[in-house]
């Protein structure tokens, strides 16, 4: 169950918007705290927002002051979006947004001075099983900090991160990182396919063993190096193919550049 009482308005209700109203709702949310505000909300979120007795507003409804304002656009979305929120910010407004790369600077810019948070989810949220990472301003007070942890806990785990460039680390770690494991998945599939195996029973191997291996990593008290340990026998199968990945021009020192690369866009989205 989540905890408070606060008006919440949601500023978009695509594909990440609509995951976190989904858990809201389904963590017991009142419908009656909730304006989603979005030009063309999908059939289905219509149906989801009717049904939980909350309101949809195609443009932000005239008086509204917001106790808690999540901004769930696009980036570049966000220089047509934010000037008409200016009014629904209010001396007790926490405002959380989940674009990345739009920094606090940028966000004061448009909205003035208030508590503010950076959130960086991922798109697993959209089944209860993302990470968020989080950054919040010397102006959240601690109540304010622990009702946007609540709302943003029910897409899954809150790392709340020290300083505010450490979003753009985030970023490229877990914001983008299911794009890395959907390739990963490619690459084996496609490995196999060169080895003689039919495209589509290398795909649903390559598949079936990521998400397997994901869901022992979460369920296991092991660590990642450990769990990989286990299934390495001497002389085996999985050290001939460890001893090219973990090689000096192996997989690690890709990762890094590619990381890297991530966040360093992510820094030029903020400049």
């Amino acid at each position: 169950m989540v905890a408070g009482s606060g008006s919440i308005v949601l500023v978009g209700a695509g594909n990440m918007g609509g995951a976190m109203l989904s858990g809201w709702l389904d963590k017991g949310v009142a419908g009656n705290r909730i304006t989603v505000v979005d030009p063309s909300p999908s059939e289905k979120m219509q149906a989801k927002i009717s049904a939980a007795g909350a309101k949809h507003a195609t443009s932000l409804p005239e008086g509204m002051i917001a106790d808690i304002l999540f901004l769930a656009v696009k980036p570049q979305m966000m220089d047509t979006v934010l000037p008409p929120l200016k009014t629904t910010v209010g001396g007790k407004t926490v405002i959380v947004s989940v674009a990345a790369g739009k920094t606090l600077n940028y966000l004061q810019s448009h909205l003035g001075d208030a508590a503010m948070v950076r959130a960086m989810p991922n798109t697993p949220a959209m089944i209860g099983r993302g990470v968020t990472g989080a950054f919040a301003n010397q102006r959240v007070s601690d109540q304010q900090r622990q009702a946007v942890d609540e709302l943003l806990r029910v897409s899954g785990p809150v790392e709340w991160v020290a300083t505010e460039a450490d979003i753009d680390a985030v970023t490229a770690v877990s914001g983008s990182g299911p794009a890395y494991v959907f390739y990963l998945v490619e690459c084996m599939a496609e490995a196999g396919r060169k080895l003689g195996l039919p495209a589509d029973l290398a795909m649903r191997l390559a598949r079936e063993t990521v998400s397997g291996a994901g869901e022992l990593l979460n369920q296991s008290p092991e660590d990642a190096s450990q769990l990989r340990k286990n299934v390495t026998s001497p002389g085996g199968t999985t050290a001939a193919a460890l001893s090219v990945l973990m090689a000096d021009d192996g997989i690690q020192p890709i990762f890094d550049k590619a990381i890297a690369a991530a966040r360093t866009r992510a820094e030029e989205l903020g400049s």
